[in-house]
């Protein structure tokens, strides 16, 4: 049996039934991404797009593709070496073809009267539609070298990728018209039962793979053992190599998993480089133990060994922040792996999100507040956390002249705005019928006055330019606006809302450039910044009569949703300008390929009864609202966010969670008022959720970006997997001790005594005593996050 993965990203590999390949290579995403790159092949043969431009698309959409892994499929489930189970199957490839079909036709017979041809199992044209891509049985008594060896032979091909012999090595799913040829019971006739030897049997016919005699590339890159037969050390279990308990292979996976997938054609020898050199901040720049555990992806000892004394050869600085990452995932991995000998299915999906070992968000609570429940029961569980953050803009749109007095003493009125990121055909659509439902009276409010509108303009478009006009008409409310309104407009609305929301939904994110204006480039963003403010002032002045000249303040509520490509681009601009901490991010996760379509509950008269009670409480509510249990809510989750900004050293989460509470509280109120101004204990657990949600999207989606953006030379990493430092030091220990550990994670030395001095305020370390009882500022001794688990009360004394 071989395996089935969403794309090369992810790390998670099913068995691939015949009920899975076929809903693969029918399904409409295939079809569509490998017309788009038969599309820019088009392009270039027309003289309509260069071959770089080509390449580069070609390379991107192949990402998105499902994969096959025809060499193996993988205990556990992770696409890792260390971890595959060989299926007896390999994979040939010819590139360059000018007719692959044809190509196909001439060696199939040439192949059948070698009696070669009933080895091969499934013959299809690779993405770029230039080439040709074979699965084929291994022969009795082969290894992956040498049966890619007999192939090239067989069919007379000596420039033959020698590549593709490692076992995690993936194969792009293609459309079913691209598939030549295919012969469906031996290509599923396989049995990966262990043999009574111990060996493990392959393929039907296929030989029993021995790792003690198989080729030494072969048992190198087969995860059997991740290192050359030649390393040294070799009285040591070489296959055990680890850092800090993490097994380099596990780091590997991690890494490939963050920078998009394992190399593909034509990017190997650059990207082989970047891990070496990223590596070798955790071998010690040990060419030696890097040799042992690098991927090789076909290259030769010498091209690795020259690779590895090139990047080792580099100026050292600190560790790279993806290095920082993939041991992170790597070590979650490892934790989990701790509480027993494998993953369970269970474990598995619950720690693997788009990409194996990556962190993935917080679960939605079990117990719900009864509006949120009410609007996510129609909706499928996969869609449940986006639908319960984008109710929000729409359930406040209803909220007229109503503040929250925040912790800060500042009053706020109920702000939000909602951006879901999301894959190409996640269902981002999942949250427009709650949608609806929440702003229907909304909407019939604003049929009446833009039916006055329109017979007002037909009103005055009938007169001459010299006849008397009237006047526009009075209590002209139209709380939702247009996707596309321009800036004018948009501040027209706003002079006649009085002092309502405005409210819309964006299909698309880059829709907000209507309200660019044409003078300043970023007027949108500025506006989105503004809505958050309580007492901002915003508008524009022209000469001319017919122009719009107001003096506003912005109240506006929103939706809009996006892919996580085009998202992160679209903010690039203003990563440290205030949009971001300012919206409220929500995602929905990749889901399995062949996985169940999810299938929606009904939106009915009844549904629109039972939300109507809530929508008139928020109608009726007007102004200073008082909800002390969101108060003090709000009061210790930003105690809790500053402890764990000051244990983690994170600049950017810090700086992130302030507006990141806000919202959480002002949600919070909206529930509270919705629900009759009565609080229950589920509003809590669900703010608390909404606030993690939030922060883990924020950091996921940005918060390397935003470090890097803001070139804070004692800014530490600001990726969602934050470690409590002190938890990784001993009860009792030193300056020294404390400088080391901020190094190993890539943190500098000079920050060290500050982050002490913080522990030390906080009540969690004390200074320590020597035995010659001479007080020392280089020695210290936890009160808190102690190995025994025990609290002690800080000395004032010692201090």
């Amino acid at each position: 049996m071989f395996g089935i993965s969403n794309n090369v990203r992810c790390r998670e590999v099913r068995e691939c039934t015949p009920e899975l390949f076929w809903k693969a290579v029918r399904s409409p995403l295939v079809a569509d991404i490998c017309a788009q790159i038969a599309d820019g092949l088009e392009k270039v043969r027309r003289g309509e797009m260069v071959k770089e431009d080509y390449e580069t698309l070609k390379a991107g959409l192949k990402k998105r593709l499902p994969i096959f892994t025809p060499h193996a499929t993988f205990r556990n489930g992770r696409r890792l070496n260390a971890d595959a189970v060989p299926s007896g199957l390999s994979m040939y490839d010819i590139d360059h073809l000018p007719n692959p079909r044809e190509y196909w036709v001439d060696k199939s017979q040439e192949l059948a009267v070698k009696d070669v041809l009933r080895f091969v199992v499934l013959a299809h044209i690779t993405p770029s539609t230039e080439g040709l891509r074979l699965f084929f049985i291994i022969p009795d008594g082969m290894d992956l070298a040498g049966a890619q060896k007999w192939m090239s032979e067989q069919l007379g091909d000596a420039n033959y990728d020698q590549s593709v012999k490692d076992l995690a090595r993936s194969s792009f799913v293609v459309p079913e018209d691209y598939i030549i040829y295919v012969d469906e019971d031996r290509l599923f006739s396989i049995d990966n039962c262990p043999a009574e030897d111990g060996t493990e049997t392959t393929h039907v016919g296929a030989y029993r793979i021995r790792p003690e005699n198989t080729h030494v590339d072969e048992l190198a890159h087969s995860g059997v053992c991740d290192t050359p037969l030649q390393a040294k050390n070799d009285s040591k279990d070489n296959c055990q190599l680890k850092f800090k308990g993490i097994p380099y292979a596990d780091i590997i996976a991690r890494w490939f998993a963050l920078t998009g997938g394992e190399p593909v054609q034509g990017e190997r020898n650059d990207k082989l480089h970047r891990l070496a050199s990223h590596l070798r901040y955790i071998t010690d720049n040990n060419e030696e133990i890097l040799l042992q555990i690098m991927p090789r992806y076909g290259l030769g000892e010498e091209e690795m060994k020259g690779l590895i004394h090139s990047a080792c050869s580099a100026k050292w600085y600190s560790m790279p922040k993806l290095m920082k990452e993939a041991l992170d995932g790597a070590k979650m991995n490892t934790e989990a792996q701790s509480h027993g000998d494998s993953f369970s299915e269970d474990s598995t999906k619950k720690l693997c999100a788009s990409a194996s070992l990556c962190s993935i968000p917080p679960e939605l609570p079990s117990r719900l507040p009864k509006l949120i429940s009410l609007l996510v029961k129609n909706t499928p569980d996969v869609y449940k956390p986006a639908v319960a953050h984008a109710v929000f803009p729409p359930l406040a749109t209803h909220l007229h002249k109503v503040r929250f007095r925040y912790i800060d003493n500042v009053e706020h009125e109920a702000t939000l705005m909602n951006v879901l990121m999301a894959g190409t055909g996640a269902g981002k659509d999942c949250i427009s019928e709650p949608i609806n439902r929440i702003m229907a009276d909304i909407r019939r409010r604003d049929e009446e006055n833009l039916r006055r509108e329109r017979e007002w303009k037909n009103e005055v478009n009938s007169k001459g330019s010299n006849k008397d006009k009237r006047q526009r008409p009075e209590g002209l409310v139209i709380q939702e606006i247009d996707a596309d309104m321009t800036n004018p407009a948009f501040v027209l609305r706003t002079a006649e809302a009085e002092g309502h929301f405005l409210y819309t939904k964006l299909n698309e994110i880059d829709q907000f450039d209507a309200l660019r204006g044409s003078g300043r480039g970023n007027q949108q963003f500025q506006i989105m910044c503004l809505a958050f403010d309580p007492g901002n002032r915003y508008g524009q002045t022209r000469v001319g009569t017919q122009s719009i000249t107001e003096k506003v303040t912005i109240r506006f509520n929103w939706n809009a949703a996006t892919t996580i490509l085009k998202g992160k681009r679209y903010f690039s601009r203003v990563l440290t300008d205030g949009p971001i901490s300012r919206i409220n991010f929500c995602t929905i996760p990749e889901r399995e390929i062949g996985a169940d379509m999810p299938v929606y509950g009904t939106y009915d008269a009844a549904f629109d009864e039972e939300l109507r009670p809530y929508i008139e409480n928020l109608n009726r509510a007007t102004g200073l609202v008082d909800c002390p249990q969101a108060f003090r809510l709000a009061e210790k989750m930003r105690k809790e966010n500053a402890e764990f900004a000051t244990l983690s050293q994170s600049r950017v989460y810090e700086n992130l969670s302030f507006r990141a509470n806000v919202i959480a509280y002002l949600k919070a109120c909206v529930l509270y008022v919705a629900n009759g101004e009565k609080w229950d204990k589920t509003i809590e657990e669900f703010v608390r959720w909404s606030f993690q949600y939030d922060m883990w999207c924020k950091m996921e989606f940005f918060g390397e970006a935003i470090e890097e953006a803001m070139k804070v030379t004692n800014s530490s990493d600001s990726r969602h997997g934050r470690h409590n430092l002190l938890e990784f030091l001993p009860d009792e220990f030193t300056l020294q001790d404390a400088i080391r550990l901020r190094q190993s994670v890539g943190m500098n030395a000079e920050g060290t005594r500050p982050m002490i001095n913080q522990w030390i305020c906080r009540g969690y370390i004390t200074r320590n005593k020597m035995t010659n009882d001479k007080m020392t500022n280089d020695n210290y001794k936890k009160l808190k996050f102690r190995s025994d688990g025990i609290d002690i009360k800080a000395n004032r004394q010692a201090r």
